[in-house]
């Protein structure tokens, strides 16, 4: 039966998520139309976003192996943020570009993969533009002239600034250095106080001595940043930030002294979150099994093991979506197989012939095609989804698109190269041995 979601699909959507399972990508947009079985997660996340959008703050943990589609879930998540206003940003964690306890750095890329409905990466100034042309709506709906528009705009800036430069004063002053060199039509003056404003280090000194700022922004200021961030972004429109730190699982790889201090900035954010510092941010990180029950990972901080405890002792049918640690199952053979198909079917909705689509790569190759790939990955079907469907489009239903007697039972042998592999694809498919496997799926 054809997914009635398909037909439905604008090409523009539809090209976009294609084109990202073809590179063997997580699609940036349009993960509500791959969406399988996260329907159980949706009430309580979604009441969740709602309470962020009217000042609430949220922390949330995802756990699961390589391959459950931790940065499938937090992208969905997100697209359903952006769809309530929300701006939303994902920052991968790393130990040389963006280690966890240096969050002056967290910040920053922050700011460099910020986006919003309307705006791609960086929207950072698209943002503070708004949030000026607000605080200008709001001075003259309050009765300012025009002669009396500066003083008005100073005001309303230092009165909705005030709690945040109780601990991070500068980040008014770059706003207030921002606006002046605009002013005087300095656009190479405000575009790098912007960037310092962004966290961005090593800006020139005679920019920051025109904006009244000195220094770079370090670890503990950049936590009075974000806050200010949080209120820029709320008086110019947006509902909240959605922010998600991917692959926490990282530090375990890190040196002990390095680890620690992460794992101390972890549990600082997350009581930063409960404690209300932070209306408007839902703060979502994903990690790993091991990072969250292992003496390498949070369990080594026992405040920080506390504070995302969560019992995965039943079923995992009666996991608890409200509790602060999500658990993500991974792939069985059987939602691989109904993932496979709900691509076919978005796929054949853009085809130029789909019912030829549909007819050759029918349910039943879908199925022995990811019955396939997971053999040629050690029998490990939650390895698998990536490459699975990476053959799926890209070796057959652009072949049956394109190629009027081309039949995947035919002409089509499956091969799963070691070259094509991720480091972490190959250690967990260790069991295969051979550089190249060969499966006859005819």
């Amino acid at each position: 039966m054809t997914d009635p979601r398909s037909s439905a699909v604008s090409a523009a959507r539809r090209r976009t998520a294609i084109d990202a399972l073809r590179r063997g990508a997580v699609p940036e947009t349009g993960l509500d139309l791959l969406a399988t079985g996260l329907d159980r997660f949706e009430s309580a996340l979604d009441t969740e976003l709602d309470a962020v959008a009217s000042g609430a703050s949220v922390f949330k943990a995802v756990r699961g192996e390589y391959g459950s589609g931790k940065t499938f879930f937090t992208r969905w998540l997100g697209e359903r943020a952006k769809q309530r206003g929300f701006a939303v940003a994902e920052i991968q964690i790393s130990e040389t570009e963006t280690p966890l306890h240096r969050l002056e750095t967290v910040y920053r890329r922050l700011t460099e993969r910020l986006t919003t409905a309307s705006f791609p990466p960086s929207a950072l100034r698209p943002v503070v533009d708004a949030w000026f042309y607000a605080l200008e709506e709001d001075a003259l709906a309050d009765g300012a002239s025009e002669d009396e528009l500066a003083g008005a705009v100073e005001k309303l800036l230092t009165a909705r600034l005030t709690e945040v430069s109780r601990h991070a004063p500068s980040f008014a002053t770059a706003l207030r250095g921002y606006r002046a060199a605009l002013a005087r039509g300095d656009e190479a003056t405000a575009s790098t106080v912007l960037a310092w404003l962004g966290g961005q280090p090593h800006v020139a000194a005679a920019a920051r001595r025109s904006a009244g700022v000195r220094g770079d922004l370090d670890h503990f200021g950049a936590l009075g940043f974000l806050q200010g961030l949080l209120t820029v972004l709320r008086d110019s429109g947006h509902r909240g930030l959605f922010l998600v730190l991917d692959e926490v699982e990282t530090l375990q790889r890190v040196r002990s002294d390095a680890r620690d201090k992460a794992l101390n900035a972890l549990r600082q954010l997350i009581d930063e979150v409960h404690s209300g510092r932070f209306p408007g941010l839902y703060l979502i990180i994903t990690g790993t099994p091991a990072f969250y029950d292992g003496q390498q990972g949070a369990q080594r901080l026992a405040p920080l093991a506390q504070r995302l405890a969560t019992d995965f002792t039943t079923d995992p049918r009666f996991d608890n979506p409200r509790a602060v640690q999500l658990r993500l199952p991974g792939f069985t053979q059987d939602s691989l197989v109904a993932l496979g198909i709900t691509i076919r079917d978005l796929y054949a909705a853009g085809a130029s012939a789909p019912d030829r689509v549909r007819a050759l790569a029918d349910d039943a190759y879908v199925a022995d095609l990811a019955g396939a790939v997971g053999g040629a990955l050690g029998g490990k079907v939650g390895v698998a989804p990536r490459v699975y469907l990476k053959k799926l489009v890209g070796d057959v239903l652009d072949r049956i698109d394109q190629f009027a007697d081309f039949d995947p039972r035919q002409h089509y042998r499956l091969t799963v190269s070691s070259g094509e592999l991720t480091e972490v694809e190959r250690n967990l498919a260790a069991a295969v041995s051979a550089d190249e496997i060969d499966l006859d799926i005819s």
